[in-house]
């Protein structure tokens, strides 16, 4: 019974985090296009490059993290300590999904900042 208790929660946990990284990435880097378009002034092929380089990195730290908190620990192996653990788990590993979310959005308004800076300086420049 040991081992199938085992089987189920890293299977439950794996696709949970894997599935929720998928989710929050794609929500995240299909409307981050629109910041790294502006940071970028209209230069699409950089705008579309630095964003799937954001998204690949987001993907690597994401995933990793995930395997890296994988193993459970069961004092009693029971389906009800089955179900604490992985849940415990799944809770941390969606904070930390939230905090890598605002973490991504705050060098987006940065970005978005900087631009707006230097396209003022620029302005101030020329005339």
């Amino acid at each position: 019974m040991e081992q199938s208790l085992y089987f189920w929660g890293y299977g439950v946990y794996l696709v949970t985090t894997i599935t929720l990284t998928l989710i929050v990435s794609r929500i995240l880097f299909k409307n981050s296009i629109i910041y790294m378009n502006d940071i970028f002034q209209g230069r699409t092929e950089i705008a579309q490059a630095t964003n799937t380089l954001f998204k690949t990195g987001f993907y690597l730290i994401n995933v990793g993290c995930a395997f890296f908190c994988l193993k459970i620990y069961l004092h009693q192996e029971t389906y009800r300590r089955l179900i604490e653990a992985v849940s415990l788990k799944l809770g941390f590993f969606i904070i930390y999904l939230g905090v890598m979310l605002f973490i991504n959005l705050f060098f987006f308004f940065r970005g978005k900042k900087k631009a707006k800076v230097n396209r003022f300086k620029t302005k101030a420049l020329e005339s």
